[in-house]
């Protein structure tokens, strides 16, 4: 049996991004494997965020000094780690080798977030979930590096 993959909720297109929109265009051109993996009963829809106890919608937030601050300044710290430890505990449950996460969240990002001062500007670093998740060697990719999750679960 294959092993389960952790997909961001917001990219099979569930509406569960801070803004209350998807990201299922992040990953159209790969729409065929993706369904491939949903019949296999391979995929295992997250949302860290909302598993935290954040609704949707919600303030856009990132990562300030080792805190989650949202851009009105609330910090929410508290719920994207809950989020994290209850998205390892579902990728530890059901064995899951790899995520394939949103881009650039303050939770699901695996290649740069936002530099903190709400003003567009990446840098590197992991965010909540993906650092615990990569902590637990559960190899994190975002969609821009869909072709190397590929290739990370053909040597798996």
């Amino acid at each position: 049996m294959k092993p389960d993959i952790l997909i961001s909720a917001c990219l099979l297109g569930q509406p569960v991004r801070y803004d209350g929109k998807s990201n299922d265009q992040k990953v159209a051109a790969y729409q065929a494997q993706i369904h491939q993996w949903q019949q296999q009963g391979r995929i295992i829809p997250v949302c860290p965020e909302m598993l935290g106890g954040l609704p949707t919608p919600r303030p856009a937030a990132e990562i300030v000094q080792g805190q989650v601050i949202t851009h009105d300044g609330q910090n929410v710290t508290d719920e994207f780690q809950s989020g994290a430890q209850k998205t390892l505990q579902l990728a530890q449950q059901h064995n899951a080798i790899a995520a394939l996460l949103a881009a650039r969240s303050p939770s699901c990002g695996s290649d740069g977030i936002y530099n903190g001062e709400f003003n567009g500007t990446l840098i590197e670093g992991l965010g909540v979930t993906a650092q615990l998740l990569e902590d637990h060697n559960i190899r994190c990719f975002s969609p821009d590096n869909f072709q190397a999750l590929l290739d990370y679960l053909a040597k798996t």
